[in-house]
């Protein structure tokens, strides 16, 4: 039973969240995007502003997927990471100065993915604890320079009370030890993915790999 309380908890924060997602703002102008679509994305690991040092990685990792089911062609972030840091450029920051005309020339990319990690992590109460990933990404065309499109990800995940305040406590203290060695917030980066690339009306276009291209 009290694990049915705990689950209810989650539900409950992630319902709150769809409907802050939800919230109606002004459509996203797709001018530039549709002016130069893009079939093939670079993305670049991202600069972290976060605390977590295994941030960048942990959260680069999950952004090949969904990029990749809209219908783009990605380049394999381990790879382009490895090829960046052997020419250079062993920082997210480095990697992020590097000239669009050369990403174009070399790697032949039509637009680069820069990606900027707000917040990556576990905060911990007495008896709660929630689990935050929020990102900003922002698709650049290697041809023009041009901001094709840009947008927002938050995804969270927690645990609240059950009435029990000795068995909260004994979850939360059993939950801080399990994240604390591991990289919690890594299952929750779909989450924030999918809030960032997906919302109506302000979310990444579907790319030309992908069905629903001619519907946009």
């Amino acid at each position: 039973m009290k694990m049915r309380r705990l689950s209810s908890g989650c539900c409950v924060l992630a319902l709150s969240l769809m409907l802050t997602g939800c919230v109606s703002q002004k459509p996203y102008d797709y001018t530039n995007f549709h002016a130069h679509p893009p079939r093939s994305i670079l993305v670049l690991a991202p600069l972290n502003e976060s605390t977590a040092v295994e941030g960048t990685y942990g959260y680069l990792s999950t952004v090949t997927f969904p990029l990749a089911e809209m219908g783009y062609y990605v380049y394999p972030v381990s790879l382009t990471d490895q090829f960046l840091k052997e020419n250079g450029m062993p920082t997210a920051g480095e990697m992020h100065q590097v000239p669009l005309d050369k990403v174009r020339e070399i790697i032949g990319a039509d637009a680069v993915l820069y990606l900027t990690l707000k917040q990556y992590g576990s905060k911990y109460q007495v008896i709660s604890s929630v689990t935050t990933v929020q990102v900003q990404g922002k698709l650049v065309d290697t041809r023009t320079g041009l901001v094709l499109w840009e947008g927002t990800g938050l995804g969270q995940q927690g645990s609240g009370g059950s009435g029990n305040l000795i068995a909260d406590m004994i979850i939360a203290l059993g939950a801080q030890a399990i994240n604390s060695s591991g990289d919690h917030a890594h299952a929750v980066c779909p989450m924030a993915n999918t809030m960032m690339f997906t919302p109506k009306d302000h979310g990444l276009l579907y790319g030309p790999y992908h069905p629903k291209t001619e519907g946009q």
